[in-house]
């Protein structure tokens, strides 16, 4: 969220960030619906004090015994009261209306991310190792899932439904032998885990700017104002919601958990295996830190080599791309994604994000920190998607499977696989 005053001072800024954004929004419309709810809320308190005062005299005559003179000024209090009655409810409805748009305005962007209207205008930074190359025809991860018997989509399809699977044997120890390699470099790196709630109340989901314009995504508790996460990034960010915190240096959290989306828009896309799911497992990565631009720069920069760590553990392919203004959430005020190559796509796919929000989550979670003069200022919060499985497992299968469909087992994840070197049919 973004500070009305800010707003105010920069309206064509947000707006035409709004635009690039893709996000249908009047920031004119906003600075109606606050101008109109400033003057009914001075008319209000107006009215208030002017009944309070007449209060006040009333109770003075009823003591002198000038009860004529009372009842003239209860008169006018009644009259006050109907006209209060009248304005406290289009005042309602104005800071409703208000509300509801500042929620929708988008965060700022930083000078460097590219203009464009999708993904497709995503610019590539850097890009590390090459795009494998075999001298066999390979197979897909879903075929050797299937040789391997560590994948079954049809089972997870007549279980629980589209975009549904299971995972067996050397496919499950797979999935948790890439968190755990994550958890432990993060750990190292001085990163504090948890375990964290999977299930999160709206006005959580609300705080970290995952709602209101992804409400659609995100699966409800039937008869309850909760919903399952999509990423712990949100019980980490509220984790401090509405308290003061000492960002002398960043606060840096992690953690492993279930994750859950519902999809919606995205049929007929990625129908194939494991890339698209509703459910699958992140470690994920949160920094809380003072207000500084230089430094949350810095803050991005590290968590996204912190991902690129990974997949060069994971002996992957891979490349950074600086998303567009058009790729971008709400939220977000710079984003790297990192896509590893993925041979039966013959494509870099995205498998990781890192996201700077500046102040915009700290501002609705009311997270703040005081300054070297001893004022409160509201944090920037940064986040990471360490590891995400089982959408790692495509890259991991496909660039390691050898002509006989073996699957050679990365040197970092064999302590992870009990000694492991590589997976026989």
């Amino acid at each position: 969220m973004l500070d009305m005053k800010w707003i105010r001072e920069h309206a064509d800024e947000v707006q035409a960030v709004a635009y690039h954004k893709g996000m249908e929004l009047s920031i004119a419309e906003l600075i109606a619906w606050d101008d109109q709810r400033r003057h009914i809320l001075q008319e209000v308190e107006q009215g208030r004090q002017e009944r309070n005062k007449l209060s006040l005299d009333i109770r003075s005559l009823i003591a002198k015994g000038d009860h004529e003179a009372a009842e003239q000024l209860k008169s006018r209090v009644k009259d006050i009261n109907g006209k209060l009655t009248t304005l406290e409810e289009a005042l309602a409805e104005a800071e409703t209306q208000h509300q509801q748009l500042l929620m929708r305005v988008p965060n700022i962007v930083s000078p460097d991310t590219p203009i464009g209207r999708s993904d497709k205008d995503n610019v590539e930074i850097k890009r590390v190792g090459e795009a494998t190359v075999f001298d066999f025809e390979p197979k897909d991860h879903v075929a050797l899932g299937e040789l391997h018997a560590m994948i079954d989509l049809p089972r997870g399809v007549k279980t629980a439904g589209t975009r549904s699977y299971y995972l067996k044997g050397a496919g499950v120890l797979l999935h948790r032998a890439v968190q755990q390699l994550a958890l432990d470099l993060l750990l190292d790196k001085g990163f504090t885990l948890l375990e964290v709630p999977l299930m999160a109340r709206t006005k959580m989901l609300t705080n970290t700017g995952f709602f209101p314009l992804g409400e659609d995504q995100t699966y409800r508790i039937a008869g309850e104002s909760k919903w399952l996460v999509g990423t712990s990034e949100v019980p980490l960010v509220s984790f401090y919601s509405n308290e003061i915190v000492d960002a002398a240096e960043p606060i840096r959290l992690a953690a492993a958990s279930t994750c859950f989306r519902s999809e919606i828009g995205s049929a007929g896309r990625d129908v194939h295996g494991l890339y698209r799911v509703h459910q699958f497992a992140k470690v994920e990565q949160v920094v809380i830190c003072e207000n500084s631009l230089e430094r949350s720069e810095q803050l991005l920069q590290e968590i996204t080599h912190n991902a690129e760590e990974l997949l060069r553990q994971l002996e992957l392919p891979y490349r950074v791309m600086a998303v567009s203004t058009g790729d971008m959430s709400q939220k977000t005020y710079k984003q790297y994604d990192i896509e590893t190559w993925m041979p039966s796509r013959q494509a870099y796919s995205e498998t990781h994000s890192s996201s700077n929000l500046l102040d915009f989550q700290a501002r609705r979670s009311n997270i703040r920190y005081r300054d070297a003069a001893g004022r409160l200022q509201y944090c920037f919060t940064l986040n990471n998607t360490a590891v995400a499985s089982p959408r790692i497992l495509i890259p991991l299968l496909e660039n390691h499977q050898l002509e006989d469909g073996a699957i050679r087992i990365p040197q970092a994840l064999r302590p992870y696989m009990n000694g492991l070197e590589q997976l026989v049919p």
